[in-house]
């Protein structure tokens, strides 16, 4: 592990123009189906549909406190977006689920269409970790929680 990641955190105030602090509403990921990606996260990884819009170009699944949103990649064309296709080559960021079986929640992923980038191996620092791509490229872990070694 780098020292960057075994850092304590640092507590800051939020600035003063903030009457409370931003929370993380969501994430939305930029695909060509959305029906077919809330499918998917359903059937991958056990996340529970919160929506879907009428129109189909937008939802939303339930992951706790923050959602997971989908919307097309013509929804934002149309909206003056131009958004890029994820490139599994190239990932710029990954979406992490945890769990405590790894190995499990991974062979549910491989049978929900999920590809695989890197099997289950465990990391020096105490965690399990594997990755996939989803259908449309997005790189996700799915990680076991982090048990430091004694």
């Amino acid at each position: 592990m780098t020292a960057a990641l075994a850092a304590e955190p640092v507590t800051r105030a939020p600035p003063a123009c903030f009457t409370e602090r931003m929370k993380l509403k969501y994430t939305i990921l930029y695909v060509h189906d959305v029906a077919r990606s809330l499918t998917f996260y359903e059937q991958a990884f056990g996340l529970t549909r919160a929506m879907l819009h009428a129109g189909g170009d937008y939802g939303e699944l339930m992951t706790g406190a923050t959602k997971l949103a989908f919307a097309t990649r013509t929804l934002m064309s149309d909206i003056g977006k131009h958004p890029g296709v994820a490139d599994p080559a190239k990932p710029c960021f990954e979406i992490a689920f945890e769990t405590d079986d790894v190995q499990a929640a991974l062979t549910q992923a491989l049978a929900a269409g999920a590809t695989l980038v890197q099997k289950a191996e465990s990391m020096p620092w105490g965690q399990t970790i594997s990755y996939v791509n989803d259908p449309d490229g997005f790189l996700i872990e799915i990680c076991s929680p982090v048990d430091p070694p004694s």
